[in-house]
């Protein structure tokens, strides 16, 4: 063999390794099955599978706060499973949207019968990155319509 037919096919290698070195392309039913396993765990009252999903330097945003994951653990996560404990939600379906390969947003609704004429409704915003091949919450913001 020449010189040129072995560094062909050395980069042919080359790329073939990297290529099978990748990651694979993002699919929208891993970013969902995060999300619904995150609120299938504050359902179940289950705080271990909750913080095994957060990334360790998460933040959360809601009424105008800011919480560290340590705050999220200590304050808010207990708030969400006596909430979702003393209500019937109705989950709707989730838009996620990819920024490359390792970056994706879920954006959903919730609604919640309180009793009340008006129902109370929640938008979350989840912003995952994926590491290694596994993805994690590294971020949540929650609106609602009740002040």
């Amino acid at each position: 063999m020449n010189t040129a037919r072995v560094r062909r096919y050395g980069l042919a290698a080359l790329l073939m390794w990297l290529s099978a070195c990748a990651p694979a392309p993002p699919k929208e039913a891993d970013v969902a099955a995060i999300a619904d396993a995150f609120y299938g765990a504050i359902k179940a009252g289950d705080t271990k599978t909750v913080m095994g999903l957060i990334a360790p330097d998460a933040v959360f945003v809601e009424s105008g706060k800011i919480e560290t994951r340590a705050e999220y653990e200590a304050n808010h996560l207990p708030a969400d499973i006596e909430f979702e404990k003393q209500t019937k939600g109705t989950r709707g379906p989730l838009k996620v949207t990819f920024d490359g390969r390792d970056t994706a947003w879920a954006i959903s609704r919730a609604e919640y019968d309180e009793g009340n004429p008006e129902k109370y409704i929640i938008t979350q915003l989840m912003v995952l990155t994926r590491d290694g091949g596994t993805w994690r919450i590294r971020t949540i913001s929650w609106s609602s319509n009740q002040p």
